[in-house]
């Protein structure tokens, strides 16, 4: 019998729309008020040194996903460039992320939610906004794209709200009264080790270019579409984000607030009223439920990925609907690690999602060193440019950011690390067994297929 592919029927805006709504344009709400007090009111000079860290290793995403258009990420890279049992690890660790980023997005609404309506009580809400994100999922890849593209306009229409209101408000005299300062880009008074604080914590506003890459077996002509739809993405949100951060700065200067998380609450009311209040605390739900929908189906194709090689279940995570083709075992699984957002906390659950994405960044960066300069020796000056200075810039950034996780990060994620490294030795026997690896044919990798068809005949020659 033939075995269940998913199928290739994203095109680029519907791919760079998941991405965005991965992202959440509305994050900037939810981080303001501690990255502002954090960089000490220099909060778009932060955004705009975390988004060109992020920048760099954002590239290299876009070559890997040139070279292997396979779901799976960081993960596949890794396996692909590495070797197989790095691969696993990295794999193993960026599940942390992947998994828990749909629990954070149920557990960020039902804090607003609480507040608009206490009498019912928070378990109701976890239930019932899980259920909403994995519907949509599981119905199919295009649902997911629509309805992200959907929720996705309508957050941009809040911000350019947003800046209307802020724009008027300023101009009417509220805070700096200006369009125009300096201030929250560069400030004397404050040291620049104070602005990288800041912007360590903003780099996260960024993670969702990564799971673009994870649909590529879902897109349409992958090797060119998904690292534009990347670059696409985190032009765009950089501007969201920067813009934002801006204006929001002029018109309430400084970085003292009655309660730093609900900063961007004070200033919703500040340019637009209890009426805008309510329309922010919309938005809000609004972002987070497509963030959900989003992270889900990114989630749920790197479980896949590994449930094809073979390293998880196959049974489970290896398996495609026949009607929707989409790993619907995988979605019903991260719905149901979602439920546990009923017994932790939002704080709890972000402390594991940073440690994994760090470490996929890193090794996705150190992968197109591995498979371009090493393996392929492209080594020009415009190559080493390329495929080894600009990985190590991406790689010694997020090194850096490692220097600002919190100590129960560290130690949360290395009892995770420490799981996998045992799994992976029950796996391979200590290293004796090689692990199951997934192959595809020259028509869906002709990269991977070109230089094995080298390889073998580089041996037959030396055999000869």
């Amino acid at each position: 019998m033939e075995r269940k592919k998913l199928v290739r029927t994203l095109t680029l805006s519907q791919v760079v729309f998941l991405g965005i709504a991965w992202n959440n344009p509305m994050v900037f709400f939810n981080t303001y008020g501690i990255a502002t007090v954090t960089s000490h009111g220099v909060i778009t000079g932060a955004y705009i040194i975390a988004f060109l860290a992020i920048l760099f290793t954002a590239l290299s995403y876009g070559k890997m996903a040139k070279a292997y258009p396979i779901s799976g990420s960081a993960y596949t890279f890794t396996q692909k460039s590495i070797n197989s049992e790095v691969g696993f690890l990295v794999g193993w660790t960026i599940m942390l992320d992947y998994i828990l980023t749909p629990m954070v997005t149920c557990l960020m609404s039902t804090v607003f939610l609480n507040a608009v309506f206490p009498g019912i009580p928070h378990y109701v809400w976890i239930i019932l906004l899980t259920a909403i994100i994995v519907v949509p999922s599981i119905l199919g890849v295009t649902i997911s794209a629509s309805t992200s593209k959907i929720f996705v306009i309508a957050q941009i229409i809040f911000v350019c709200f947003f800046w209307l209101l802020t724009v008027k408000s300023l101009i009417e005299g509220v805070g700096t009264g200006t369009l125009f300062s300096s201030k929250p880009l560069l400030n004397s008074d404050v040291p620049l080790s104070v602005i990288l604080a800041g912007a360590s914590i903003l780099c996260f506003s960024f993670l969702g270019f990564d799971s673009l890459t994870t649909l590529s077996e879902e897109t349409i002509n992958p090797e060119k579409t998904i690292p534009k739809a990347i670059i696409i993405m985190l032009l765009f949100t950089g501007i969201l984000y920067i813009g934002s951060s801006y204006l929001a700065q002029l018109v309430q200067p400084g970085f003292s607030f009655e309660h730093p998380d609900s900063a961007a609450m004070e200033i919703a009311i500040l340019v637009g009223g209890n009426v805008f209040k309510s329309l922010f605390i919309t938005g809000v739900i609004v972002g987070n439920f497509s963030s959900g929908v989003a992270a889900i189906t990114s989630a749920s194709r790197v479980l896949y990925a590994m449930g094809r090689d073979s390293v998880l279940p196959k049974n489970l995570f290896g398996y495609i609907h026949p009607k929707f083709n989409t790993p619907s075992h995988g979605i019903i699984v991260i719905g149901t690690v979602s439920l546990l957002g009923i017994l932790l906390t939002l704080e709890q659950v972000i402390k594991f999602i940073n440690f994994g994405g760090l470490i996929a960044f890193t090794s996705v960066n150190l992968s197109v060193i591995a498979h371009y300069f090493i393996r392929n020796q492209k080594r020009s000056f415009n190559d080493c440019i390329r495929y080894l200075f600009l990985p190590l810039i991406g790689a010694a950034f997020t090194m850096w950011l490692w220097s600002y996780l919190e100590i129960e990060a560290l130690i949360l994620g290395g009892i995770w690390v420490a799981c996998g490294l045992a799994y992976l030795l029950y796996m391979t026997k200590f290293f004796r067994k090689p692990l199951p690896e997934f192959y595809f044919d020259e028509e869906i990798i002709p990269q991977e297929a070109e230089d094995m068809n080298e390889k073998i005949l580089s041996q037959k020659v030396e055999d000869f």
